[in-house]
């Protein structure tokens, strides 16, 4: 590929400034760790009845037990009703120990929480009884974020360039996260935790763009899998910090108040040199690559800094040219289905961590570990079988998973967890080939806008995700086999897509070709739907499939 493609090659496709570009993303995707699921262990499950105080009233001096047998009532099993209590009565103490009580209602005055030693958000705010099915209400709130941040700073970074977005997703993760522990309602809790989702969209979009962009082809995917490694780090870092600190607020701001150190990006993040191009702002493009190139050690031909006035004639694109475009209709709608049942299993097993009955903490490391594996995985799986065949076989094998643990009995947590864990590994690794795909199919006019489309479609099952838990109470195998059916359609919807392992990024939405074919119109030629093109003018080839 000539122009932008060809300076990126002489820069270095995986130097010192690549390296160090990476590194910049270890901190962000950290936190994006902490903030996706510490509310898991902010709720824990613990014993709890009604407040029943009133009689202190008229039996001062009764004990707890005493004081429960007399106005608790108890269930088939013989422990204490959580929900419910007698009725309040102005009897004295004498006529209600030889008559009882038989009236039920429900709790009226609070709960207790017996064995609860720090605060949490189930004690604080009372997330039991009626009010339990908020726990998973909020977190479809975080996941409209989510949502919201995926359709605002997509465009938004095609539109201003990825640095900016950046910086202010950072700003805003950084303010609201550590604003969300000194929130006094739970609803403004939820609100709170919805901007945070928005940021953390940002910030991931942002860091996939500016890994994709910045580097060569045979290390992209290396590149984008190692900051999805460091959010498996963070998942297994998490299980530590919450396992130290049981206060939810502290727990907060242990997660959020790290985040601002990255303020220093404002000195050292650099723009993407592609999206300069298109935006034909060359002179910033050049000074940029330049200095790309001496913190590489190598040094660009001026001849090549010349064609980057060609690039500017290339034409721009819009979010319709999804739509619009046959060949990139096709691969927005697959693409889109893809990400969808990708989150919904990902997040079906990920929330799903304080139900297959072994510890919460200990299973959220294995769960962080495996993701790891799965990342590190992944980075050999598309450069030995391709991005397609990865992509289809992974969705498949964890839609599998979930529908096999559908069907085993509750009473068995340890199956319950080992195949929760391989269907974590295979929807992670999944996850991770998606961010590669989407990057490479995407023209990079409307990649961020490509990507934000999917990653919206992706947080549409995020919100789902936690509202199918809620169909447990009809039958306990239903939600897995939700989770388990959409992705085995997803995967097989994914054998329609091109594959793009070792193809050069296209930069335009004209047919998927190199705006500088259309620029210089040599050195290529055109056999039945392929592209050749001559590789700076040297007599190795590469073919590039088209993707119409």
């Amino acid at each position: 590929m000539s122009g932008i493609g060809e300076i990126l090659k002489a820069v270095g496709d995986f130097g010192t400034f690549q390296k160090r570009l990476v590194l910049f993303s270890v901190l962000p995707c950290l936190s994006l760790a902490f903030h996706q699921f510490c509310q898991l262990f902010m709720v824990p499950n613990l014993p709890h009845y009604c407040n029943t105080s009133w009689i202190r009233a008229v039996g001062p001096n009764l004990t707890e037990e005493e004081q429960l047998n007399l106005t608790v009532p108890r269930d088939a099993d013989g422990a204490y009703e959580q929900c419910s209590m007698y009725s309040p009565v102005d009897w004295d103490l004498g006529s209600i120990v030889a008559y009882g009580l038989n009236a039920t209602e429900k709790c009226s005055s609070g709960w207790v929480y017996p064995s609860a030693q720090q605060p949490s958000l189930l004690t604080e705010f009372d997330l039991v009884c009626d009010r339990k099915d908020l726990n998973d209400i909020s977190q479809s709130v975080y996941m409209l974020g989510l949502f919201l941040g995926a359709m605002i700073f997509g465009p938004l970074s095609d539109r201003i360039g990825r640095r900016p977005v950046l910086l202010i997703s950072i700003f805003l993760q950084g303010f609201f996260g550590v604003g969300i522990a000194f929130v006094p309602h739970f609803y403004v809790y939820m609100a709170f935790r919805c901007v945070v989702g928005a940021s953390v969209s940002g910030i991931n979009m942002t860091l996939l763009a500016l890994a994709t962009e910045w580097v060569g082809v045979s290390y992209r995917p290396r590149a984008v899998l190692i900051t999805h490694c460091c959010f498996a780090i963070g998942q297994m870092i998490l299980a530590g910090l919450s396992y130290g600190i049981r206060n939810w607020r502290l727990l907060e701001i242990a997660g959020s108040a790290p985040i601002f150190a990255l303020f220093f990006f404002i000195w050292v993040l650099p723009e993407s040199a592609r999206w300069l191009v298109t935006k034909g702002k060359i002179e910033e493009a050049k000074k940029v690559l330049q200095k790309a190139a001496s913190i590489n050690k190598h040094t660009i031909p001026p001849g090549l800094l010349e064609q980057l006035k060609c690039e500017t004639q290339a034409k721009s694109g819009s979010f319709l040219d999804l739509f619009r475009k046959k060949h990139l209709r096709k691969v927005t709608l697959i693409m889109s289905c893809a990400w969808f049942v990708n989150s919904l299993v990902y997040y079906g097993l990920s929330l799903n961590v304080t139900n297959f009955g072994l510890d919460i903490y200990l299973t959220q490391l294995a769960f962080g570990a495996v993701e790891l594996a799965a990342r590190i995985s992944c980075i050999f799986l598309l450069q030995w079988f391709g991005r397609k065949k990865c992509q289809a076989v992974l969705l498949l094998l964890a839609g599998v998973m979930c529908l096999i643990i559908a069907g085993i009995p509750k009473d068995q947590p340890v199956a319950t967890t080992v195949l929760a864990i391989i269907g974590k590994f295979a929807a992670s690794a999944s996850f991770s080939s998606s961010y590669v795909y989407s990057a490479e199919l995407f023209p990079t006019v409307i990649r961020q806008s490509g990507v934000g489309l999917c990653s919206m479609a992706a947080r549409v099952a995020g919100i789902i995700a936690p509202l199918i838990r809620l169909l447990e109470q009809y039958h306990r195998a239903v939600p897995m086999a939700i989770f388990g059916s959409a992705p085995v359609l997803g995967g097989l919807l994914c054998f329609l897509l091109p594959e793009t392992r070792g193809a050069e990024l296209v930069d335009d939405t004209r047919g998927g070709r190199p705006a500088a074919e259309a620029c210089e119109n040599a050195n290529s030629s055109s056999e039945n739907g392929q592209v050749k093109v001559k590789d700076g003018g040297q007599d190795n080839e590469y073919t590039k499939t088209t993707y119409f």
